[in-house]
C-alpha cells in the first residue's frame, strides 16, 4: 500500500513494484477518478481531514510505503503553506497509525519518506543519520515528519525512514528544471556554485525502497543518496556537457536574484547538503548509478 502514490516517486515506485510481481494499492482522496491501465494497481479511499481510510486496503496489505506530503517546492512559503507542508505529513502519519491500531492487519513493515532537509548546511564533512536536525523550516519539518511516524515501532512493525536527496528523473521534480536553461545553451550556476548537492537516481531510489521494505536487516533511518555528492557548479557543467557538448555559456545566478524569485524557498536551492550514504552501503546495497556521470548518461542518453 502506497500513500502519495501519484507523485514522482510514487508513480515510479508503483511501476517498479509491479515489474517485481507485487500488487499495489494506492491510497487516494479520489480513487474513482484515477485512471490507470495497469491491472496490478488498485485505488482505495482515504480522507485525512475526516480521519477515514478503506479498511480492506489495510487487511490486504503486507507493507506500507508512506510518501504523502504537500510539495515543498511547489508554492511560495507563506505561513499557511508552511503549515500545510507540515500537516500533510504529520496528519497522514497519524491516520496510518490509528488505522493499524484499529484494523486487523498483517503489515510487516512501514517505509516512510523523509528528506535530507533534516541536516544543517555543511560543506567540509558528510552528515550522518545520527546528526541532529537543522533549526530552519526544513529541519523542523523533517523532525516533525519523522516523529509522526515513529509510533509504528510500538505496534511491532518494522519501521524504516529514508531521508532522500535530490531525485534525478526525467518525469518530474528538480531535474527537468535544471535542464530547461541548458536546452537554450545556458548553464546557470546558482549562488557561488559551491553548495553541495546530494542526489539519487530514481531507479536506485526505487530499489532502495524495495530493499527497505522486504529486508528485515533494515531498521531505523537511512540516507537515500548516491555515494558521490557534487557541488552545484560541477553538477550544472557536467549536465551541460552531456546535453550540449561545448556549445553553452555559463551564467552565474546571484544569491539576491534567487531570493527575489523564490523567497524563502531559495534556502532550499542554496543550502549545501553533503550527505553520507555509508549506512546504506553497509547493508551491501549496490548503486546502479553511483556517480553523476553515470546518472546523466542514463537520463540524457548521451
Amino acid at each position: 500500500m502506497i500513500t502519495g502514490g501519484t507523485g514522482l516517486i510514487g508513480t515510479a515506485l508503483s511501476r517498479f513494484l509491479l515489474s517485481r510481481g507485487y500488487q499495489v494499492i494506492i491510497l487516494s482522496r479520489n480513487p474513482v477518478v484515477q485512471k490507470n491501465s495497469s491491472p496490478g494497481i488498485s485505488y482505495a479511499t482515504w480522507d485525512i481531514d475526516n480521519r477515514t481510510v478503506n479498511e480492506d486496503a489495510f487487511k490486504k496489505s503486507n507493507y506500507i510505503i508512506h510518501l504523502a506530503g504537500a510539495g515543498v517546492a511547489d508554492k511560495a512559503w507563506s505561513e499557511k503553506r508552511k503549515q500545510e507542508i507540515v500537516d500533510s505529513r504529520t496528519r497522514s502519519s497519524a491516520l496510518l497509525i490509528n488505522a493499524m491500531k484499529s484494523i486487523p492487519n498483517q503489515i510487516v513493515s512501514v517505509v516512510s519518506a523523509s528528506a535530507i532537509g533534516w541536516y544543517q548546511q555543511n560543506k567540509s564533512y558528510q552528515s550522518v543519520e545520527t546528526d541532529p536536525p537543522a533549526t530552519d523550516f526544513l529541519g523542523a519539518t523533517c523532525e516533525a515528519w519523522e516523529n509522526s511516524i515513529r509510533p509504528v515501532e510500538t505496534l511491532e512493525k518494522r519501521l524504516v525512514i529514508l531521508r532522500t536527496g535530490i531525485v534525478l528523473s526525467n518525469e518530474g521534480g528538480a531535474f527537468p528544471e535544471f535542464k530547461k536553461p541548458i536546452q537554450y545553451g545556458i548553464a546557470g550556476i546558482l549562488g557561488n556554485g559551491k553548495q553541495m548537492i546530494s542526489w539519487i537516481h530514481i531507479e536506485d531510489l526505487c530499489r532502495l525502497y524495495l530493499e527497505a521494505m522486504i529486508n528485515p536487516a533494515w531498521s531505523g533511518v537511512y540516507n537515500s543518496v548516491s555515494p558521490a555528492p557534487v557541488n552545484n557548479r560541477n553538477f550544472t557543467l557536467e549536465l551541460a556537457k552531456k546535453m550540449k557538448g561545448n556549445f553553452f555559456i555559463t551564467i552565474p545566478v546571484p544569491h539576491f536574484l534567487l531570493q527575489l524569485m523564490l523567497g524563502d524557498r531559495s534556502e532550499e536551492v542554496l543550502k549545501s547538503s553533503n550527505i553520507s550514504s555509508n549506512k546504506v552501503k553497509q547493508q551491501r546495497f549496490q548503486f546502479i548509478f553511483p556517480t553523476i556521470n553515470a546518472a546523466f548518461t542514463d537520463l540524457t542518453g548521451r
